[in-house]
C-alpha cells in the first residue's frame, strides 16, 4: 500500500536520465534546483532541498521559494570535490496554515477566540525544540493565546513575522513526501577552466633532423607559460611500433628513418607503461612534469587504448585482440581513413575482466608514478561506454583530481553519453562553426539545453588530425578570430601549435582537412623563438581570461542583437554578477564591418554603462540601448569589461 501523503513532487531539475547519471559542477558553484510541488486543497505547503556530501552524515537544508504555477526553486552551493546527493521534500505545514487562515479571518473582522486556542497548541509543541530566548517568547505567546482577557494583545502576534520565522524554523513535517535522490559530481576548477597547448615532443629539438627529448621540452616550458597556457598536452610518448609503421604523409610503408605515428603504440621496446627511448626515460618524464608544475603548467598525457602489431600485448595477451581466420588482425579504420599500424583492442574478449584491470593499471601507473592528473583520451567513442563509466569511477575514488578530455568527433548522442559516463571535458563541433548563425545556434545548444548540466566543451580551432577549411587560407585575421571566439565562448580552449600560431596550413589535397607533411608522421624542427601578432594576442587573451571570472565559465552567456550578420556579439557574467564582459567579433576576415549592437539592458539593469576594451585599453560610455561599433580585420574583435 502506498504511504500516505498529500504532496505531489514532479519534474525535479537538474537530473539526467531519471537520475542515472550525476550532473556536474566545480567547487564553489551553485546547484539551481527547480521542481513542481503541490497538494490537494488550499493548505499552505512548504518545500525544501536537502543535500549532503558523500563524506557527511547529516543533511543540510535550504527552503525553496514558490514562483508561479506551483513551481519552486532553491540554490545550494557545493564546497568540496566528490559526490553530493540531493532531493526535494514537501509537506503541508499545519502551523503556517493555521497562521495564514487565522490572519484572513482577522482581516475580515471575525472573532477568532477558538482559532487562538488552536494556535496555542502549535506554539506549545515548539517549547521542547526552541532556543532559550525563543522559549521565553513562545511561553508568553501561549499565555496570550489561551487567555481571553488578553485577546487584543494576542491578535497582532498571530500575524507577526517573528512567529512565522519560528514556525518555518521548526516545521512539523506530517505526511511529507520526498523526490528521488539525485547526485551532482563536483570537480576541481580546472575541469571547467583550462587553456591547452599541444605540441609533439619529438619536434622540440634545437637541431635539424634530430629527435626531440623530454629535456628539450623543458626548455620550451617558459614559452608555453608566458603565452598563458596552463595545460601542456603531448601526443602519445610511448614506443612506436615498427610493424606496418606509417611513412610520411600517411604512406602505407615507411622508408628508412621514418619515425611513424605516435598513436601506433608499442614495440619490442615496451608498451603503454614505457616511454619512447629517444624521448627519454620515465625519470626524464617525471622531471619534465615537475618542472612544468613549477611554471604553473600541468602535463596532459594521451590515453590511447590501441596497439601496434608488435605491441607486447599482442604476444602476451592474444585473447585481447580479434583474430581473423587467416591468422591476422583487422587493423583500425575510420572510413576513409585507414590505420594499418594500429590494432583495435577487442573489448568483447572472454578475458574482458583482466583486460579492463590492465587498462586501469595503465592509467594508475602514470597517475601514481608520474603525478599525471589530466588525460586526453583518443577515440573513446570506439570503446564501450560502460567501460569508461567504470574506469573513470574507479580512478576518481582514489584520485578525484584526475580529469579526462574526450576526443570524440562523432554523433551528438554518442558525445553526450561519454560526457554522462564521467568525462570531465569534451571536444566539440566548434572547429567547423564559422558563421554567426552556426556559432549562436551551437553555443546556445551547449549552454541552454540539458547539455549545460553535464557537457563541458573544450574549443579547439585545430588539431593534428584536423586542418579545417576555415584556416587553410593562412589568413591572419581568421586565425585571430577563431582563437578569440574559442577562448571567450568557452572557458576551456586549446590549440595545436606551433602550427596554429605560425599559420602552417597547407592541406594534403584540395577538399581534405589534413595537413600536408603532417607532423603525425615526421619530426619537425621549429624556430620556437618566433613571435608574431598571433602569439602576442594569444598571450594577451589568455592573460585576460585569467583575470576575468566571467570568462572562466561557459554557460552564463547572452547573445546580443546586431544589425549586421558579419558581427557577432555576446555578453558573459560570473555566477555572482560581479564580473561582466562584452565581446564583439568581426567574422569577415577581409573587410571592416560596422553596425549597431544592442546592450542586454534586461541583464545589466543600468544604462548608461562604462566599458573598457581590455585589448586596447580604450574606454567608452554607452548611454543607449543600441550602440555603434566598427571592427577592422586587423584586430577583428573587442573584449570589453563592463564597469557600472
Amino acid at each position: 500500500m502506498q504511504n500516505q501523503t498529500r504532496i505531489v513532487i514532479e519534474n525535479v531539475l537538474p537530473q539526467l536520465d531519471s537520475g542515472a547519471f550525476p550532473v556536474k559542477r566545480i567547487v564553489g558553484q551553485p546547484v539551481h534546483v527547480t521542481a513542481a510541488v503541490f497538494s490537494d486543497g488550499h493548505d499552505v505547503i512548504e518545500v525544501c532541498v536537502k543535500y549532503k556530501h558523500e563524506d557527511e552524515t547529516n543533511w543540510s537544508e535550504v527552503r525553496m521559494t514558490p514562483t508561479v504555477n506551483d513551481e519552486w526553486f532553491a540554490d545550494f552551493k557545493v564546497e568540496k570535490q566528490g559526490t553530493y546527493s540531493y532531493f526535494v521534500e514537501g509537506w503541508v505545514d499545519y502551523a503556517l496554515n493555521w497562521q495564514h487562515g487565522t490572519d484572513r479571518k482577522i482581516q475580515d473582522n471575525q472573532y477568532v477566540k477558538s482559532e487562538l486556542l488552536e494556535g496555542a497548541e502549535y506554539v506549545h509543541a515548539l517549547l521542547e525544540v526552541a532556543t532559550h530566548d525563543e522559549r521565553g517568547y513562545l511561553g508568553h505567546l501561549e499565555y496570550l493565546l489561551k487567555t481571553e482577557s488578553e485577546y487584543d494583545q494576542a491578535i497582532p502576534e498571530v500575524t507577526s513575522a517573528r512567529l512565522t520565522e519560528i514556525f518555518k524554523k521548526y516545521p512539523t513535517r506530517l505526511l511529507a513526501n520526498q523526490s528521488l535522490v539525485l547526485e551532482v559530481y563536483v570537480d576541481r576548477k580546472k575541469a571547467l577552466f583550462s587553456t591547452w597547448y599541444e605540441f609533439f615532443p619529438r619536434s622540440a629539438s634545437e637541431h635539424d633532423g634530430q629527435h626531440g627529448t623530454f629535456k628539450d621540452c623543458e626548455r620550451l616550458l617558459p614559452r608555453v607559460a608566458q603565452m598563458g597556457f596552463d595545460t601542456l598536452y603531448f601526443p602519445p610518448i610511448h614506443p612506436i611500433g615498427e610493424v606496418n609503421r606509417k611513412g610520411k604523409n600517411n604512406a602505407t610503408s615507411a622508408e628508412h628513418g621514418d619515425v611513424g605515428s605516435p598513436w601506433g603504440i608499442g614495440s619490442e621496446k615496451g608498451g603503454h607503461k614505457s616511454t619512447h627511448p629517444e624521448l627519454g626515460s620515465i625519470d626524464d618524464f617525471k622531471s619534465l612534469v615537475k618542472k612544468a608544475q613549477d611554471w604553473g603548467i600541468e602535463v596532459a598525457m594521451d590515453y590511447a587504448l590501441q596497439a601496434a602489431p608488435d605491441h607486447p600485448y599482442v604476444k602476451d595477451f592474444p585473447q585481447w585482440f580479434k583474430w581473423r581466420p587467416d591468422g591476422t588482425v583487422q587493423y583500425a579504420e575510420n572510413p576513409p581513413k585507414k590505420y594499418q599500424d594500429i590494432q583495435p583492442i577487442y573489448f568483447e574478449s572472454s578475458d574482458w575482466k583482466n583486460l579492463w584491470k590492465e587498462l586501469l593499471d595503465v592509467a594508475l601507473f602514470w597517475i601514481e608514478d608520474c603525478n599525471i592528473k589530466i588525460f586526453r583520451v583518443d577515440n573513446p567513442h570506439t570503446k564501450p561506454f560502460y567501460f569508461w563509466g567504470w574506469l573513470i569511477g574507479e580512478i576518481k575514488k582514489k584520485h578525484p583530481d584526475v580529469l579526462f578530455l574526450a576526443e570524440a568527433f562523432t554523433r551528438p548522442k554518442i558525445m553526450n553519453e561519454l560526457a554522462k559516463q564521467g568525462f570531465s571535458q569534451s571536444y566539440t563541433y566548434f572547429t567547423w562553426r564559422n558563421s554567426k548563425h552556426e556559432l549562436t545556434e551551437y553555443v546556445s545548444e551547449l549552454t541552454q539545453s540539458e547539455q549545460k548540466e553535464f557537457y563541458r566543451p573544450n574549443f579547439w580551432p585545430n588539431t593534428p588530425d584536423i586542418n579545417p577549411f576555415a584556416l587553410q587560407s593562412g589568413n591572419e585575421s581568421t586565425h585571430l578570430q577563431k582563437y578569440f571566439l574559442a577562448a571567450t565562448l568557452s572557458s576551456s580552449v586549446g590549440i595545436y601549435g606551433p602550427v596554429f600560431e605560425y599559420r602552417v596550413c597547407e592541406p594534403m589535397a584540395a577538399g581534405k582537412e589534413e595537413y600536408l607533411n603532417s607532423e603525425k608522421y615526421q619530426v619537425y624542427k621549429w624556430d620556437w623563438t618566433i613571435e608574431n601578432k598571433i602569439t602576442r594576442l594569444i598571450t594577451k587573451i589568455n592573460g585576460i581570461r585569467k583575470e576575468q571570472a566571467s570568462l572562466q565559465q561557459t554557460n552564463n552567456i547572452v547573445f546580443c542583437d546586431t544589425n549586421n550578420d558579419n558581427l557577432i556579439a555576446y555578453y558573459k557574467f560570473d555566477d555572482d554578477l560581479n564580473n561582466k564582459t562584452l565581446m564583439i567579433v568581426n567574422l569577415d576576415a577581409h573587410n571592416t564591418q560596422t553596425g549597431m549592437v544592442r546592450l542586454p539592458i534586461e541583464k545589466l539593469g543600468v544604462n548608461p554603462i562604462r566599458i573598457v576594451d581590455l585589448i586596447t585599453g580604450n574606454s567608452y560610455l554607452w548611454d543607449r540601448e543600441w550602440n555603434y561599433v566598427e571592427v577592422s580585420p586587423d584586430l577583428p574583435f573587442h573584449l570589453f569589461k563592463i564597469q557600472q
